[in-house]
């Protein structure tokens, strides 16, 4: 239990290093951008008393390094106490609630005149829901094409399974998604072309984006299944598993996947994590209006605050899912607890 505890320990050590290098660095490209901010916040004709105010709000007249630990300081702090006025400096304006009585700051966007934070906290359900869609269908068929070529090895089943899957994966994301916007919205017409709709319909809008990242990484899932599996059935537990009566497919699923489950569940949990900091290319693509399409406008529009909320949400989500593909991996793996 030391042993794991110390693991568990380090990992946070190294997540706590990864969040503070990609912040740092975020913060470097987000001043590096072209552009005055202010001018962009409160346009050309702002009065010159006006400019001044938001550059004392905002510290942009202080050095970068004193930014810079504004930035950090500001990321986690405390909330004002119930009624008091926050008002007077604006120190509180560009914050959202994290709850336990503390506030998140991001940074104000130049293009939509509100918290980056406020920002995030709309569009990352929509990010979430098209992750969590994506991923289902991603684990069930690449799962199964890859069980299916495991046990149909070198037959003509395994070689279309694997074929396929190689054009797949090699093809672009975007010409798959255009390919089925063309069949399943223009030509058949079953579909809404893209946008996200309203809420009574919008798992309608949501049918395109998941099928385009589902299809393309079942790709991945299929062939690394068939490779783990391959592996699994021919070790001596799934052998004996069979010589105790076990069936050819209850031997196949009970026992040799789920000794391949690590790598694929690994995976699944760090394509979560991307998924979740935003799809941009589907995104984009569907005009589904998450994380990776206010990341592209952001980048269009030099937005700073917004690219670099988002890039933290995102390297965020992806430190959190290699804690649970940890904490998983020792749930899932006797030889890790082992070695613990």
């Amino acid at each position: 239990m030391t042993s794991m505890l110390r693991r568990l320990v380090n990992r946070l050590l190294w997540a706590l290093v990864v969040v503070v290098g990609v912040g740092s660095v975020s913060f470097v490209i987000e001043r590096a951008l072209p552009g005055d901010p202010v001018r962009m916040l409160l346009g050309p004709q702002a009065r010159p008393a006006d400019v001044a105010r938001a550059r004392d709000i905002y510290a942009l007249e202080a050095p970068l390094w004193v930014q810079y630990g504004r930035f950090w300081t500001r990321l986690v702090h405390r909330a004002p106490a119930d009624g008091a006025d926050p008002e007077p400096d604006a120190s509180h304006r560009t914050c959202g609630e994290a709850g336990l009585g503390l506030h998140v700051d991001l940074g104000y966007s130049y293009r939509y005149r509100k918290p980056v934070v406020e920002l995030i906290a709309a569009k990352a359900p929509l990010s979430f829901r098209l992750a969590i869609w994506a991923l289902l269908l991603q684990a069930c068929l690449g799962l199964g094409l890859g069980v299916i070529a495991a046990r149909k090895r070198d037959t003509t089943a395994d070689q279309l399974i694997v074929g396929t899957t190689l054009v797949g994966s090699s093809a672009p994301i975007f010409a798959l998604g255009l390919l089925l916007q063309y069949a399943l919205a223009h030509r058949l017409g079953w579909l809404p072309f893209d946008g996200a709709g309203d809420e009574a319909e919008r798992y309608r809008y949501l049918v395109l984006p998941v099928l385009t990242l589902g299809l393309y990484g079942a790709t991945l899932y299929a062939r690394l299944t068939r490779e783990e599996l391959i592996d699994t059935l021919g070790s001596d537990f799934v052998l004996a598993a069979r010589a105790r009566g076990a069936s050819s497919w209850r031997a196949t699923i009970v026992h040799g996947l789920r000794a391949a489950l690590l790598p694929i569940v690994t995976l699944l949990v760090l394509e979560l994590g991307a998924l979740l900091g935003g799809a941009v290319v589907t995104e984009k693509l569907f005009r589904w209006p998450g994380l990776g399409a206010m990341a592209v406008d952001a980048m269009v529009n030099r937005d700073g605050p917004v690219i670099m909320g988002t890039v933290l949400f995102g390297a965020v989500a992806i430190v959190v899912a290699t804690l649970a593909v940890d904490i998983l991996a020792v749930l899932l793996d006797p030889r890790v607890r082992a070695r613990d």
